[in-house]
């Protein structure tokens, strides 16, 4: 299911690392809007309302409205600068979006079938998740906030690559633009370390009897 993601902002004229460390002591978080052809803006969002935001897998694969006083404007995340120790956002950085322009976006590839792949079922084998998440082109009411790939089908051995993957209307991977070349793995059903090295023990083994009766 879709989430409608809306940011109550407030514009601030203060800017600079004074201003902010002041801004998260009230409980804000400083952030910026820039792109459409306009100039960037410095706002300021509800602390509370950008960390339960930001726990949500589908809020960076998403089109955003910050809301200031009655007007919207639909926006993606671009950057999320965090706190090293804490990991709490320090900054984030929106763009802009126009509803008749293509924009990039990074989203999230979901695994359907682990249970019921052959390769892990019946053969032992383990699921090797290779890419997290691939970047797409699409118009901002295309974007999907995740694509799904079916490996219930796989045995061990087996893999799934950047042009297996479904994709809705209007949305197209950057990587396979670029050609065959491009088409890099996204997951594999692999064999236990374990079983990898008692097959590599045992054909040295045979190399090793071969020898002796030389």
């Amino acid at each position: 299911m879709s989430i409608d993601f809306v940011l109550q902002a407030d514009i601030r004229d203060d800017q600079g690392k004074g201003a902010s460390r002041r801004l998260r002591r009230a409980g804000r978080v400083p952030a910026v809007v820039y792109g459409g052809g306009r100039p960037a803006r410095a706002v300021a969002l509800d602390q509370n309302a950008v960390k339960k935001a930001l726990d949500q897998e589908a809020f960076y694969s998403s089109v955003i409205q910050i809301r200031v006083g009655e007007r919207q404007q639909p926006v993606i995340l671009k950057d999320v600068q965090r706190h090293p120790a804490k990991g709490f956002a320090l900054h984030l950085d929106f763009q802009r979006i126009v509803a008749d322009e293509k924009i990039r976006m990074s989203v999230p590839v979901h695994l359907k079938g682990e249970k019921e792949a052959p390769g892990v079922r019946t053969g032992g084998g383990l699921v090797s998740h290779l890419m997290n998440e691939v970047e797409v082109s699409c118009l901002p009411g295309n974007l999907p906030e995740f694509l799904e790939l079916d490996i219930s089908a796989l045995e061990v051995d087996d893999s799934l690559h950047l042009s297996d993957i479904p994709l809705p209307e209007g949305v197209e991977i950057i990587q396979l633009q670029y050609g065959e070349d491009h088409d890099q793995p996204v997951v594999a059903i692999v064999r236990p370390r374990k079983e990898k090295a008692e097959d590599g023990a045992g054909e040295a083994e045979a190399s090793d009897e071969a020898g002796d009766e030389d």
